[in-house]
C-alpha cells in the first residue's frame, strides 16, 4: 500500500480546485455572445431607424464596432465599461470592451451607447491589430432629454473613423481628460 504524504495530498487538493475554478469561468458554450449580439441588432436597428442621416455612413463604412450600453459615473475622478461586437459586412467578427478612465472637472453619471464607422480598410485594420488607445480631451453633457459633445478624439482625428454617441440617459456634466481602452474579449 503506497502512503501519500500531505505535501502531494495538499498539491493535489489545489490543483483540483484550481481547475474546477477555471473550468467554471470558461465561457466556451455560453449564451455571452447571443445576448451581446441581440444588443448590437437593437443599437444597429435605433441607429438605422432614428438617424436616417447616417444611411451613407452605414454603406460606406468597412466595418462598425457597436457598444449598445455603456454605463459610467464620475465625481471628479470616473470611469465607465460597455461591451460590444464589431461587424464586418453586418456579421460579428470580434468582441470588444470599452473601458474609459477620466479625470477632471464632473459629476454624475449616465448610461449611453456608441459606434466607430471605421471608413477606410487600414483604418479597420490599425484597429484590429493594436492594442485599441484612444485618448480624448473633452466637454460632454447629457442629460434624459438631449446629449452632446464637443471636442476631439484621436481616432477621428489621426485616422478616418467616425464615433457616434446615441441613446444619452443621466445627468452628467463637466470637462474631463480621458482615456479609453477598447480590448478583444470573449463574451
Amino acid at each position: 500500500m503506497t502512503q501519500i504524504s500531505r505535501r502531494a495530498f495538499t498539491l493535489a487538493g489545489l490543483a483540483g480546485i484550481t481547475t474546477g475554478l477555471a473550468a467554471c469561468g470558461n465561457p466556451i458554450g455560453s449564451e455571452g455572445a447571443d445576448r451581446l449580439d441581440a444588443r448590437v441588432d437593437s443599437a444597429r436597428d435605433y441607429l438605422r431607424n432614428n438617424y436616417p442621416s447616417l444611411g451613407e455612413l452605414f454603406e460606406n463604412s468597412r466595418g462598425i464596432l457597436y457598444i449598445p450600453v455603456v454605463t459610467e459615473a464620475g465625481l471628479f475622478v470616473g470611469g465607465s465599461y460597455g461591451r460590444g461586437a464589431l461587424r464586418i459586412d453586418d456579421a460579428t467578427v470580434d468582441y470588444y470592451s470599452a473601458t474609459r478612465a477620466s479625470f477632471g472637472l464632473q459629476i454624475g453619471g449616465q448610461q449611453y451607447a456608441h459606434a466607430l464607422f471605421f471608413m477606410t480598410e487600414q483604418a479597420l485594420s490599425d484597429f484590429r491589430y493594436s492594442e485599441g488607445w484612444a485618448a480624448s480631451a473633452d466637454l460632454r453633457y447629457a442629460t434624459p432629454t438631449q446629449g452632446g459633445s464637443l471636442g476631439a478624439e484621436t481616432t477621428t482625428q489621426f485616422a478616418p473613423v467616425i464615433a457616434v454617441v446615441f441613446g444619452q440617459s443621466g445627468v452628467l456634466a463637466g470637462a474631463s481628460l480621458a482615456g479609453v481602452k477598447y480590448a478583444r474579449i470573449i463574451p
